[in-house]
């Protein structure tokens, strides 16, 4: 296709960074932003280089010379806009979390199909170089039978509005749909269903917390109904587990975590780290990734079909590669959040079959 022409769906916090990121994509060229506040699209534009502006996202949509919307709404927003733009023949990046539930992320993956055209979520650190390494490794057959994960992710107090940043939608069920497991457990938990092949999940187990002391003026305005701490234990089919642990907020300096443990070998991500056992000899290795990232770049030309997210996207869009499947891994990780909200609630195990028929649409109508 060579130019990608791109519609820009959203021009929040996030979208500066999609738009960014978009700017240093030769093959990606922006032609309209679109927000509701008119002066917030403006600006996008101004500073981005965007030729056009628009209030209204079906606009864009009506366009024969856009090939592709990015999508960076609420997450509420995420299926019913992104529907919409693939029944209007666009293929369609989204900004995690896929959607606000598991029926709605259903929803656009099986839009996704009917259309025939690509969808692709933003899940950032699958292209991270610690990923490519534990990749490289795992492919290889190092690790033997790789069958538990780690997911962790930590922030001592990092509360979207309520700690100081942000605006009180992230914290209200009613726009954004979870806390901690949407915003950033997405990251973690997507690397490693990635990892693991993204297995089938059997069951569910989990719990959440809102605990820590927060300005209870701040709670006022917020409307903080939302989780600042997130547990889980995944069952996958084949003998496999995933356990994981999410905190906006908790009262530590840090949480170790993010590991992949195989019978020769295991894993930890972030510093990456490599330990097998031979014989009576326990040995413990790190990498030179940044030698790794430059062989990966020049040698194999992965840098701008792998480099991150838009930019293998945008290859995907021209048929250079293949697009990594982030629709089924963003809707499993949606499955699996669901599924610890639904264990809660329920305060038992859940069946991926129960988080399915438990599902329920939070989708803001457009």
């Amino acid at each position: 296709m060579g130019k990608i022409r791109i519609g820009i769906i959203g021009c929040g916090q996030i979208a500066q960074q999609h738009m960014q990121t978009y700017k240093d994509i030769p093959d990606a060229e922006m032609v309209v932003c679109c927000d509701l506040n008119r002066e917030a699209a403006e600006k996008s534009a101004a500073k981005y280089g965007i030729p056009e502006v628009t209030t209204d996202f079906r606009e864009i949509l009506k366009r024969e010379d856009i090939d592709a919307v990015d999508v960076c709404l609420y997450n509420n927003l995420h299926a019913p806009v992104s529907i919409a733009a693939l029944e209007a023949g666009k293929h369609t990046y989204c900004e995690k979390p896929m959607a606000g539930t598991y029926v709605d992320a259903v929803a656009m993956r099986d839009a996704a199909l009917r259309s025939g055209k690509k969808l692709h979520i933003q899940l950032g650190t699958i292209y991270s170089n610690e990923v490519k390494a534990a990749k490289e490794l795992i492919d290889a057959g190092e690790l033997g039978n790789v069958y538990h994960s780690r997911s962790t992710g930590f922030r001592r107090r990092g509360r979207p509005y309520v700690d100081g940043y942000a605006t009180p939608p992230f914290v209200q069920k009613k726009n954004a749909a979870g806390g901690a497991l949407y915003d950033m457990g997405v990251y973690h938990i997507s690397v490693h269903l990635f990892l693991l092949g993204n297995p089938k999940v059997e069951r569910i187990t989990g719990k959440t917390y809102q605990e820590i002391w927060m300005d209870e003026k701040r709670r006022e305005i917020a409307q903080y109904d939302v989780e600042e701490l997130g547990l889980g234990f995944v069952r996958f089919e084949g003998n496999k587990s995933l356990d994981i642990i999410e905190a906006w907020a908790v009262n530590l300096d840090s949480l170790d975590g993010n590991v992949i443990l195989g019978s020769d070998a295991g894993i930890r991500l972030w510093p990456f780290g490599f330990f097998k056992n031979y014989g009576n000899l326990a040995m413990s290795a790190t990498a030179d990734i940044g030698a790794a990232s430059f062989r990966w770049e020049t040698v194999e030309g992965l840098g701008k079909k792998y480099g991150n997210s838009q930019s293998h996207w945008i290859a995907a869009l021209n048929n250079e590669v293949e697009l990594i499947p982030t629709a089924e891994i963003a809707l499993n990780t949606m499955l699996i959040s669901e599924g610890i909200y639904l264990s809660e609630k329920l305060g038992r195990e859940v069946t991926a079959d129960e988080v399915q028929e438990h599902s329920v649409s939070t989708a803001i109508q457009i």
